[in-house]
């Protein structure tokens, strides 16, 4: 009898051993964004910078472009123990056909090249993001000097007149502007149907 309850307890010990066990999550070394968790311990290092608009870019299966994205949860650098070892033991990998450049988020399919479906609008569109950001950072400057010009002209003619053109230039400038792009997206998208643009 005291055998019996020996190897009871004993079976018991290790059965609840066995239960209470659990596989622990297994992280990559680094994701696509340059995040990186440091071998000796499970914090999270310092995020480099635009790591949110990098992950939003590249993992929008994990972190909704809507949302900001959460690094504390380590989900870009998760590794899926269910694809097997013949496969490899991969983190999730990037959205094909995105990429995160230094202007932000090409939306673009590269891998056939720019000849592919879309590779043309999806870096036209960045640039002309960008062209408008900077044109629309001047035009707010001189609209600034423009009237700064008119405040201090102390009813002298010429400095009126001077700080009039500057701050309508600066109108007219900003109005061109913003009719180009609008002109630029209707025939892209509207005539000539080229595939990216508008959407």
């Amino acid at each position: 009898m005291r055998k019996i309850v020996v190897i009871l307890l004993f079976v018991l010990f290790f059965g609840f051993l066995s239960s209470s066990a659990k596989a622990d999550d297994m992280f990559a070394e680094c994701d696509q964004c340059g995040y990186c968790v440091p071998s000796t311990n499970n914090s999270p290092t310092t995020l480099p910078g635009n790591w949110q608009e990098c992950a939003k870019c590249l993992y929008p299966q994990i972190y909704p472009t809507d949302s900001t994205p959460d690094h504390t949860g380590k989900d870009s650098l998760r590794i899926d123990l269910t694809i097997g070892p013949t496969n490899g033991y991969n983190p999730p990998t990037p959205q094909v056909g995105r990429a995160y450049t230094m202007l932000g988020c090409v939306k673009t399919d590269l891998t056939g090249g720019f000849r592919s479906d879309g590779a043309a609008a999806s870096v036209v569109q960045v640039l002309m993001d960008l062209l408008f950001k900077i044109s629309g950072a001047l035009a707010f400057l001189y609209l600034i000097y423009g009237s700064f010009l008119i405040i201090t002209s102390q009813a002298d003619p010429e400095k009126l007149n001077y700080g009039k053109k500057v701050f309508f230039g600066a109108i007219v400038g900003l109005i061109f502007a913003s009719s180009s792009v609008f002109l630029l997206n209707l025939l892209a998208s509207g005539i000539l149907k080229i595939p990216g643009f508008g959407s």
